[in-house]
């Protein structure tokens, strides 16, 4: 079994990602900013710390011993390009120092190409609000394609993910355009999102590049 190291666990992704990994076997290591509020993440097979994903230190110190990090970390009062150029800087710095040479991370699927060359934020009519923070993923995969690491951004549909439904272990894996929705399908959840994650935590399947998920 492996080692995993999940920044910002407690997260709706996060924690999802960090109870399937736990799931599994694998020994998982929870890093959130403040563990007295994430008490529920605490478990078998699973240490809850104190780190800040937007420090190169912390990452090291959180990360080393482990085989792979999962980074799913999201803040709301932070400007989006601060955040996401902060912390993808301090993972590639932290997981270098710690030894950790593999990153799965979350995506936004408002970086998908809705047409050839043309990512979604890009398209006519697209909300400045929403661009603004889509922009902060933008820099996340300047640094990383700018970096000696193997990495993944997996980008689920762009739009709002179900939070309550239960895993079905079913999705699939596009490119860098926007998923086809196929009639009947639900919307994709949290749960399946957390599967496609943590099968690529376990097997590297896709390197340096940002891939879809969907049903």
């Amino acid at each position: 079994m492996s080692r995993i190291v999940v920044f910002g666990a407690g997260g709706r992704a996060g924690a999802k990602v960090v109870a399937e990994a736990a799931g599994r076997g694998h020994d998982v290591t929870a890093v959130v900013r403040d563990p007295a509020r994430r008490p529920e993440l605490a478990g078998e097979r699973v240490t809850v710390l104190a780190g800040d994903v937007t420090d190169a230190g912390d990452v090291a110190r959180t990360a080393s011993g482990h085989d792979v990090a999962v980074q799913v970390a999201a803040r709301m009062d932070v400007p989006a390009e601060e955040f996401y150029g902060d912390a993808t800087r301090a993972l590639v710095d932290g997981l270098a120092r710690a030894g950790v040479s593999r990153l799965v991370a979350l995506g936004i699927g408002t970086l998908l190409e809705a047409a050839p060359g043309v990512r979604l934020m890009d398209t006519p009519g697209f909300p400045d609000d929403a661009r603004a923070f889509s922009l902060g993923h933008a820099v996340e995969l300047e640094v990383l394609e700018a970096a000696a690491l193997d990495w993944v951004v997996i980008t689920p549909p762009p739009v709002l993910l179900d939070a309550d439904a239960a895993r079905t272990g079913r999705y699939r894996f596009g490119d860098g355009r926007v998923p086809e929705l196929r009639e009947g399908d639900p919307a994709f959840s949290y749960a399946d999102l957390a599967v496609a994650l943590v099968d690529e935590a376990e097997v590297a399947k896709h390197h340096r590049v940002q891939v879809a998920v969907s049903y």
